[in-house]
C-alpha cells in the first residue's frame, strides 16, 4: 500500500507547511502508532494514529476565502489591548481559517484566509517573490527621483532593505495617487519607504495577491475561492518556484 508521506500528511492537517512539518519531524515530536518518527521519508496508512508535540492530527478539507478588509481592523485572531480584528467580522464557524500575511490597522483590501498551512508558506516565503500590488495616496507630488529610489532600494530598519515598482496615476502638487508593487513581505513596507521619503501615507489598499484581487468584493466581504482560481493560484506559484 503506497500511502502518504509523513510531512504531507502533517502539512494536509493544517498544523504548517510541509518545510516546517520537515522539522518538527526532525526534531523528534512526531510519533506514528505510539512511536516516535524521525525519518522525513516515511510514510503513513489511512487507519495510522499520527501526534504532534503529544496532539492526535487528522488531514482536513481545506478552505479558501477571499476577504476584503475595512480599515480600523487588526490581521490578527485576538489582541492583548482589545482592539477590533478581522475575526470580528468572520463568522465564528470560519475562526480556525488563518489570514495570509497581514495588512497594518489602518489598511484596507484583499486578505486571504485558509487552513491550507502549505500554501500559506508558498504564499509568504521571502524565496518565492510573490507578488502583492497596492493602490496608495500620499500627500505631496513624487518625484522620479522618488520612484527610482524605491526601485533600487531604501533601507528601511538597520541592513533591511525594502523595494517597489512605482506606477503613477494621479499627481498634482497636493497629492499623488499610483500603484505600488511589492515581491517582499517586510512588516509596514510602504508605510517606512515613504516616511523615508519625507511622504505620509494617506490610504493603502492591496488590490491582488499573486492571481487573486478583490473583484466582486465590498469592504467586509468574504467569499469563498472558487477551484479553478485555486489551480490557477498553484499553478502561478508553481511556475515562480521553478524561476528560483
Amino acid at each position: 500500500m503506497q500511502g502518504t508521506r509523513l510531512n504531507k500528511y502533517i502539512a494536509s492537517s493544517g498544523l504548517c507547511s510541509r518545510r516546517k512539518a520537515d522539522e518538527l519531524i526532525e526534531s523528534g515530536v512526531v510519533t506514528v502508532n505510539g512511536k516516535r518518527v524521525t525519518e522525513l521519508g516515511f510514510t503513513v496508512q489511512r487507519k495510522d494514529k499520527v501526534f504532534v508535540n503529544g496532539k492526535l492530527i487528522h488531514p482536513v478539507k481545506h478552505e479558501y476565502y477571499r476577504f476584503y478588509k475595512p480599515a480600523g481592523y487588526i490581521t490578527t485572531s485576538d489582541d492583548e489591548k482589545g482592539r477590533k480584528t478581522i475575526y470580528d467580522l468572520i463568522p465564528e464557524n470560519l475562526h480556525h481559517l488563518r489570514p495570509v500575511g497581514r495588512l497594518d490597522r489602518e489598511s484596507t483590501g484583499l486578505i486571504i484566509l485558509t487552513n491550507d498551512g502549505e500554501l500559506i508558506n508558498e504564499l509568504t516565503h521571502p524565496s518565492v517573490k510573490v507578488p502583492k500590488l497596492y493602490r496608495v495616496s500620499i500627500n505631496g507630488k513624487i518625484s522620479q527621483n522618488d520612484i527610482d529610489t524605491m526601485y533600487k532600494g531604501i533601507e528601511i530598519e538597520p541592513n533591511k532593505m525594502a523595494y517597489a515598482e512605482v506606477d503613477v496615476l494621479e499627481v498634482d502638487d497636493k497629492h499623488t495617487v499610483m500603484e505600488i508593487m511589492l515581491y517582499q513581505g517586510l512588516n509596514r513596507q510602504i508605510r517606512k519607504m515613504f516616511e523615508h521619503l519625507g511622504f505620509e501615507v494617506l490610504t493603502l489598499k492591496r488590490i491582488q495577491h499573486a492571481t487573486l484581487n478583490l473583484d466582486g468584493l465590498k469592504r467586509g466581504d468574504l467569499k469563498p475561492i472558487k477551484p479553478q482560481q485555486i489551480k490557477e493560484l498553484r499553478n502561478f506559484l508553481n511556475r515562480l518556484a521553478s524561476k528560483k
